[in-house]
């Protein structure tokens, strides 16, 4: 007979937690920060119960199906062998530039070879002087959140220079309420960042 598996149970950090219950922050939150986005009456949601097993990514359990396996490298900006950059598909761009650098081969951080570990430092600094080769760029913020997709993703986002209530971590939130960059202007620093990245080996894709 077959049986099924217990669930996991909560964590000892989880199981102390204030589930359901009203949440206050503290007097020097990030609230009060000069660079936070937003104004008015802000409560903290109450927390839900935890959700286990957590469900699973996409591509969590191989190539078959993910989004980043499956999508054309002749959609990415630049590719090489290994590794690609990406635009934002499917939604407009608010940012100077904003793209995602990902492995070609279906890794997470977690299991990225050996080979590739060593390259993603230095790939790294090659997007980010690629975005700072577009001019008017203050700062290239690097995010890796990885709860949407088992397909390692680095965001790599541009901070425009002199926008500096813009800067820090609120970079993303502050992007959701800017107006969108015309298409020519993203098609134009796309290209940019292909073709500097292709001066170093790979190839540009963008036309």
């Amino acid at each position: 007979m077959t049986t099924t598996p217990a669930a996991p149970e909560p964590s000892d950090f989880v199981a102390r937690l204030p589930i359901g219950e009203e949440l206050t922050l503290p007097a020097d939150s990030m609230l009060n920060w000069e660079t936070f986005p937003f104004t008015g009456d802000i409560r903290v949601k109450p927390l839900t119960p935890p959700v286990l097993p957590e469900p699973a990514r996409n591509g969590e359990n191989g190539p078959a199906g993910c989004h980043a396996c499956e999508r054309p490298v002749t959609e990415a900006i630049w590719a090489d062998e290994h590794w690609r950059v990406d635009p934002i598909h499917g939604e407009p761009q608010r940012l100077p530039a904003i793209v995602m650098l990902q492995p070609r081969g279906h890794h997470d951080l977690t299991d990225l070879p050996p080979e590739r570990a060593s390259e993603l430092g230095p790939m790294i600094q090659r997007v980010e002087r690629a975005i700072m080769s577009l001019g008017g760029i203050a700062r290239v913020h690097i995010n890796r959140w990885g709860d949407g997709g088992a397909h390692l993703h680095l965001w790599l986002l541009a901070r425009p220079e002199g926008m500096t209530q813009l800067r820090g971590s609120f970079l993303p939130l502050w992007e959701e309420a800017l107006p969108p960059v015309p298409e020519e202007e993203r098609l134009r620093t796309q290209r940019g960042i292909g073709a500097a990245l292709a001066a170093g080996g790979g190839k540009a894709y963008v036309q």
